[in-house]
């Protein structure tokens, strides 16, 4: 590989966020999550706030698919829908593709995994856990009690699944649409990394 892409999709509490930023830390690869909003904003002149906004606004009923997936286009400012849902996805989308192209990189959501489908330099992870294991961890990091830490829990993983299934019409949570999937449940953060590391050779290996 030229350069590689890892792309982590992970449910509220499993960890995969901090598992990516450990992966990237050690691997030296350029670390993307929230920064990719800011970018698109930057790249549009659009308001970073409404990027923010479209991913509550995509919650909407999941039998209902945006428009159109994205197919790498953007809408054009003098267009009524440039600062739709779907233009704001599509921004979003643009730059993920722009950065799979020439740099190694960590990038967490953003339905990463499906706009850089069909990639042979991108890996597709996703990171869950035991229910109570999420529990636990948002207790602790969120300091919330039991009750509100479930109810967090079930509310953001909605609004993943949503989401994704708004933008792309896929379920989430398909094994089938990842090239790894991580129970950390059992697994300390290190030793999450250490198997994501060995997956990654063991594919350079073959390419």
């Amino acid at each position: 590989m030229d350069n590689c892409v890892i792309t982590i999709a992970r449910s509220y509490g499993s960890g995969g966020r901090k598992i990516g930023k450990l992966l990237a830390e050690q691997l030296g690869y350029e670390f993307y999550d929230r920064e990719i909003l800011r970018i698109a904003s930057d790249e549009s002149g659009i308001n970073e706030e409404l990027f923010s906004k479209a991913d509550e606004s995509a919650r909407l009923s999941i039998f209902r698919i945006a428009k159109q997936v994205y197919n790498g286009e953007v809408i054009p400012p003098d267009s009524d829908d440039f600062i739709s849902n779907e233009n704001l996805f599509r921004y979003q989308a643009k730059i993920i593709r722009e950065l799979a192209t020439t740099r190694n990189c960590v990038i967490v959501g953003r339905c990463a995994n499906y706009i850089l489908r069909g990639r042979d330099n991108v890996i597709n992870i996703y990171v869950t856990a035991p229910v109570m294991d999420c529990v636990r961890r948002v207790m602790e990091v969120d300091g919330l009690d039991l009750e509100e830490a479930e109810k967090k829990i079930k509310k953001i993983d909605k609004r993943r699944s949503d989401y994704y299934k708004y933008f792309t019409g896929r379920n989430w949570q398909d094994a089938g649409l990842y090239d790894l999937c991580l129970n950390t449940g059992h697994m300390s953060d290190e030793l999450c990394v250490k198997l994501v590391r060995a997956y990654i050779n063991a594919r350079m290996e073959t390419t």
